[in-house]
């Protein structure tokens, strides 16, 4: 429990929401002892809308962004003060300010964030509406209360610069563990395979989620500030960690025939599952030993778990004999190989967070081309007018946005409702480009606001006391703010008790503000579902074909610089590991698509199956490539044959052939035909390359003519097997076409 509570107090999520819990209620507490209570609420508001825009990254990019967010929530709220006299005029001009504010979405998460900072101003600004000098007296305490937050938040950042950083390399440690697991969990004898590969796929998404986050805080801070010994660390073993990833990617083994192979002789097996498991927990506690900030201490000794798997593969081949035991010996010894190149990654993480670790020869070129990896970022004026199309999905949520908000200024001004600027917020807040997170939305905010609205009456039905009501307010602040990103319907529960607390300071009547507020909450969360699904949704499989071919492409991609190094030779290139990152950021983004899907109504869920049978195609295309690209680099290899040239350039065909299919478009299937026979003649050159070597009188040498037979067998069986993979991918993706 203790830990958990650790934990939960040293996550980000906390760490800003107590700085707008401070930055709100100090003013507060400080003007109402000089009488000035409404000013020091104000200032608290202003303090609330910038926030939003608080997302932890470099100081510098998160120093623009607090300040944009500023001026919009201090400009909007003056639109809406000086507007708000002339319906005729405010009402038209609004709704135009509200679609342009949420089409500032196209230029990346931060920009998502500024713009609803700015939505809820002009939300929150409608309830409370000023006059002459009063306006600019309001505007300018909200401006303190922006200004306010942002001095805090850079503050703590100068203080801590590198817990963010700290925190996000212990949740990639935790994410690439748990990944890890699922593996060992695959040599179970009953394991349900597909299964646990959907939770792999799953799993993907929130790793390279984590990751991206990592590139933008640990390479973007070293383009703007320099590289630290602190920072250098974490980038070696945020490197390390994808390079675990990959391996384990890249490392496939067909675990029902090894089961049918060992079934007698288990315990060669049962040792390389625990040496697994120890890999994954290794992970687990490097993650927790930083997130408690304690010195990391070894629970397992890999290099004697390694020890143990060699000596049950000795004991293996010494019951059998050296003869009927050399293919078992194989392909154990590939398994050995695996967990060697594992604990030799986790030894530079270990190494890293030692006392006395020396580093610096490991991160040697590692930092080369690093802004390369980080997503662009451009503000360009024409990225906002090519997004002015209905083929647009922020285009097509900004109008139903605005358009949604405009029947919430009608309902309000139809009916006597008390607080009409609830039911904005309620649509602002919930309201989202996916029919199925909006859905989601709703129904956690309208429970959390009944729950909160029950549990916080009954409360003020026994507590009275003005001193005990105000520290509930700031407990179910700093509990609201925080849970809000973690889990909305329990946010939504202590933001609306803080909210009925601080009106059960203000006003005697709370009976009346729980009834309007649910009321307001239910009317705004219809509203929302409403727009949602009848103003130009965004269903997912609308864009589903789009993140497929996007990840095809992906694979493509590295596949051509996988045949570039091997023909090439030498170190591997930056296009090399930018098409290897792309390729598993799409994956990603193709399953989050996915995922999405599954939250939306069953009629609008086509072609789910084909779908996902075309992510795990990919997935395990990907296996393939990332276990090719893997060997090259690790292993002496000899000239490409003009075979292994036409069968990558017959996959990439393939990839190439799925990829007009899903833009529907049309390729020659004769010549696709005639490229086929050739590559039917180039396997047949491919499947007689060992026949060949072996009467090749001048390789006398041993050794060498044992790397020759092991890289002519793995690059065959990759071969044989991308070419089939593509083919299914050509066949999955015609499918998916002639169902559309």
């Amino acid at each position: 429990m203790i830990q958990s509570i650790r934990q939960f107090t040293d996550s980000a999520n906390f760490t800003r929401a107590v700085l707008v819990t401070v930055a709100a209620a100090l003013p507060v507490f400080i003007l109402n002892k000089f009488g000035f209570f409404d000013e020091g609420l104000t200032v608290a508001i202003g303090a609330f809308l910038t926030y939003p825009a608080d997302i932890p990254s470099n100081l510098q990019h998160r120093a623009k962004g607090l300040l944009a967010a500023v001026c919009i929530v201090v400009g909007s709220t003056l639109a809406v003060n000086v507007l708000h006299p002339y319906p005729w005029l405010f009402y038209p001009v609004i709704t135009v300010f509200i679609f342009f504010l949420s089409m500032i979405s196209v230029y990346g998460q931060r920009a998502t964030m500024v713009a609803f900072s700015g939505l809820l101003a002009i939300a929150l600004g409608t309830g409370h509406i000023n006059t002459g000098w009063e306006i600019v007296t309001y505007c300018t305490f909200v401006l303190a209360g922006g200004l306010l937050y942002t001095a805090l938040s850079l503050t703590f950042n100068f203080l801590s610069p590198h817990r963010y950083a700290e925190l996000q390399i212990a949740e990639c440690l935790k994410l690439t563990g748990k990944y890890m697991k699922l593996r060992g969990d695959l040599w179970n004898a009953d394991a349900d395979r597909g299964a646990i590969v959907e939770k792999q796929l799953n799993l993907q998404v929130d790793i390279n989620l984590t990751h991206e986050n990592l590139r933008e805080v640990l390479i973007r801070n070293r383009s703007n500030s320099g590289s630290s010994s602190r920072s250098r660390r974490m980038l070696l073993v945020f490197t390390s960690l994808m390079e675990i990833l990959e391996i384990a990617l890249s490392t496939s083994f067909d675990h029902s025939k090894l089961h049918q192979k060992f079934g007698s002789h288990s315990k060669v097996l049962t040792t390389y599952q625990t040496l697994a498991y120890n890999l994954a927990s290794t992970l687990k506690k490097i993650s927790k030993s930083i997130e408690n900030r304690t010195k990391y201490v070894p629970k397992h000794n890999l290099l004697a778990d390694l020890e143990a798997l060699e000596n049950a593969i000795a004991e293996y081949e010494q019951i059998l004999g050296k003869e009927d035991a050399a293919e078992g010996v194989w392909m154990l010894t590939n398994m050995v190989h695996y967990a060697e190149k594992q604990i030799e990654k986790i030894k530079i993480i270990e190494r890293s967070f030692g006392i006395n670790a020396s580093f610096n020869d490991l991160a040697k070129n590692r930092d080369k081309d690093l802004d390369k990896f980080l997503s662009p970022e451009f503000y360009r004026i024409d990225t906002i007018r090519e997004n002015l199309t209905f083929s647009s999905t922020i285009f097509r949520h900004s109008l139903r946005l605005a358009i949604t908000i405009a029947c919430g200024f009608v309902i309000g001004a139809l009916f006597p409702l008390q607080n009409v600027y609830w039911i904005l917020l309620t649509i602002v807040v919930i309201m989202r480009p996916g029919y199925g997170l909006t859905k989601l939305r709703s129904y956690q905010r309208i429970i959390g606001t009944i729950t909160g609205g029950i549990i916080a009456f009954a409360i003020l039905s026994v507590v009275h006391h003005p001193v005990v009501i105000g520290t509930l307010i700031i407990v179910c602040m700093l509990l609201g703010y925080t849970f809000t990103a973690i889990n909305y319907r329990i946010g939504a529960t202590f933001v609306t008790m803080y909210v009925i607390f601080l009106y059960g300071l203000l006003t005697p009547d709370i009976n009346h503000v729980l009834q309007y507020r649910i009321i307001d909450t239910v009317v705004g969360s219809a509203l929302a579902f409403i727009g949602n699904y009848f103003l130009w949704p965004s269903w997912e499989f609308m864009n589903l074909p789009v993140f497929i071919k996007k990840s095809i492409e992906a694979n493509r991609n590295y596949l051509a610089e996988i045949s570039q190094y091997y023909n090439q030779k030498g170190l591997v290139t930056t296009p090399y590991r930018l098409a290897r990152k792309n390729a598993f950021v799409e994956l990603g983004n193709l399953m989050s698509s996915y995922q999405r899907m599954a939250q939306e109504p069953k009629s609008k869920q086509k072609q789910q199956q084909q779908v996902y049978k075309l992510a795990v195609l990919n997935h395990t295309l990907l296996s393939s490539l990332a276990s090719l690209g893997t060997y090259t680099q690790s292993h002496k290899t000899y000239k490409a044959s003009e075979a292994f040239n036409v069968v990558v350039t017959t996959v990439i065909r393939n990839l190439d052939t799925a990829i007009a299919l899903l833009t529907m478009n049309v390729l020659a299937e004769e010549a696709q035909e005639a490229h086929n026979e050739e590559l039917a003649t180039r396997f047949t050159e491919l499947k007689n390359i060992r026949a060949r070597e072996l009467r090749e009188i001048h390789v006398t040498d041993e050794e060498e003519f044992k790397l020759k037979m092991e890289e002519a067998h793995l690059v065959i069986e990759q071969l044989v097997w991308l070419n089939s993979l593509s083919e299914k991918i050509v066949k999955a993706a015609r499918t998916l076409e002639l169902g559309k």
